[in-house]
């Protein structure tokens, strides 16, 4: 069995706290990211810098009803010990977990999103699967749009606008929509940075989907907290 989901309701409350053990604390704030179009509900998660357009990202087999849901990221102030932020200084933001929301209940149980081909019972308690980062950033789009954001290459196009423009936004997320099509993708900065990521789903207990939720591993786990 894969490792287990952390407590996603604790990352997405607004003004949760943690501290790690060199005294660093993290205070959790809520961010808006706009709707996510899924036009047949087939889901992928990536580095949008590394595979967007390659055909290489698979969506989870978890598919939900086509539509348009929410997406939100979990976002933590980090201040030093025994001080705050400093008044000539932005202050430190991380984004913690991004979240597309499909239905307004708690879910019940969680499961590690995976493509087809890939076995969740074949995965030892500490293992998981993920999508691998290499520039810093993740996505949420629908399977149908990998091929409408030709100009979303490298250091050009939209996308990367969008995240080279700074200021307090830097951070994402940032809405990105082909003109086109319609189609659009929500992107956001990954935690730490470069790494490999999980992406959970969470179901009600009728079984539907209610959520998916990438962790970007900046809130301790419960076993790891001090």
């Amino acid at each position: 069995m894969p490792m287990p989901a952390p407590d996603f309701s604790w990352h997405f409350t607004p003004g949760n706290r943690f501290e790690e053990e060199d005294g660093q604390a993290g205070t959790m704030s809520l961010v808006p990211a706009g709707e996510l179009w899924l036009p047949t509900g087939k889901v992928v998660a990536c580095d949008p810098f590394v595979a967007l357009g390659t055909g290489e990202s698979e969506p989870f087999t978890a598919e939900v009803p086509p539509g348009r849901y929410r997406v939100e990221c979990a976002v933590v102030t980090l201040t030093e010990p025994d001080e705050g932020p400093a008044d000539d200084e932005p202050p430190h933001l991380r984004i913690a977990a991004a979240r597309l929301l499909i239905k307004d209940t708690a879910p019940v149980t969680w499961e590690i999103a995976h493509q087809a081909g890939q076995d969740p019972a074949e995965l030892a308690d500490d293992e998981f699967f993920a999508y691998g980062v290499d520039a810093g950033t993740g996505c949420f789009y629908d399977a149908a749009c990998d091929e409408s954001f030709p100009d979303c290459v490298g250091d050009k196009g939209p996308l990367w606008d969008a995240f080279a423009a700074g200021g307090d936004a830097y951070l994402g997320p940032h809405t990105i929509t082909a003109p086109g099509t319609g189609h659009n993708l929500i992107a956001f900065m990954s935690g730490w940075g470069d790494g490999a990521y999980p992406t959970w789903v969470g179901r009600d207990a009728d079984g539907d989907v209610t959520c998916f939720v990438t962790d970007f591993f900046v809130v301790p786990r419960a076993d790891e907290a001090p």
